[in-house]
C-alpha cells in the first residue's frame, strides 16, 4: 500500500464535494509526473490525502482511497473542453485518471501547521517550487498526519 497527495482547488471540487459524491474520477491532471503516479503506481486501497489548494487557507481537508486503476482520462477527448488534447486517441492515449472515493471528511490541517511539523520537513509538498498536483507521502508522514487529524 502507498499514500498519496492529491490537489484540488475547492471551487473545482472540495471535499464536500467528495463527500456528497461518494468518488470522483481525478481528470484533468495535465503534467506527466503526475499522470505517471497514477498511471503507473496507484493501486486501489492507496490513502490519499486530500488537498486543498489555491484558496484562502490551503491544507488537508480529508481522507480518501484510490477506488479504481488508472484509465483514460475521457476529458482529453473533448474538443470543447478545457483539457482537450489534439494528439491524444482513444487508441493511444496521452492522460489517465483513477478514481477516488471519500474516506472521511477532517478537520482542516493547514499548510502552515504541515510546515511546523519538523517530522513533515521532506513532504515534497513543502518542497521549494514543487506545483504538482499528485505527490507520494512516506508512510511515517502519513502516520504523522493521521494522528493528528
Amino acid at each position: 500500500m502507498r499514500y498519496w497527495l492529491m490537489k484540488s482547488e475547492p471551487s473545482e471540487y472540495s471535499i464536500d464535494d467528495l463527500a456528497r459524491d461518494g468518488f470522483v474520477a481525478w481528470f484533468g491532471v495535465r503534467n506527466y509526473q503526475a499522470r505517471n503516479f497514477m498511471r503507473d503506481q496507484m493501486k486501489v486501497g492507496d490513502g490519499v490525502l486530500f488537498y486543498h489548494s489555491t484558496c484562502a487557507e490551503p491544507g488537508i481537508a480529508g481522507l480518501a482511497e484510490v477506488a479504481r486503476l488508472a484509465y483514460p482520462d475521457a476529458s482529453q477527448f473533448e474538443p470543447e473542453g478545457k483539457y482537450f488534447d489534439a494528439k491524444a486517441t482513444p487508441d493511444n492515449p496521452r492522460w489517465f485518471n483513477v478514481d477516488v472515493k471519500i474516506v472521511k471528511k477532517t478537520r482542516l490541517m493547514p499548510l502552515a501547521e504541515i510546515r511546523a511539523h519538523p517530522e513533515l520537513a521532506d513532504m515534497r509538498i513543502l518542497a521549494k517550487g514543487n506545483r504538482l498536483s499528485i505527490t507520494p507521502v512516506d508512510p511515517d508522514e502519513w502516520n504523522f498526519i493521521l494522528a493528528r487529524l
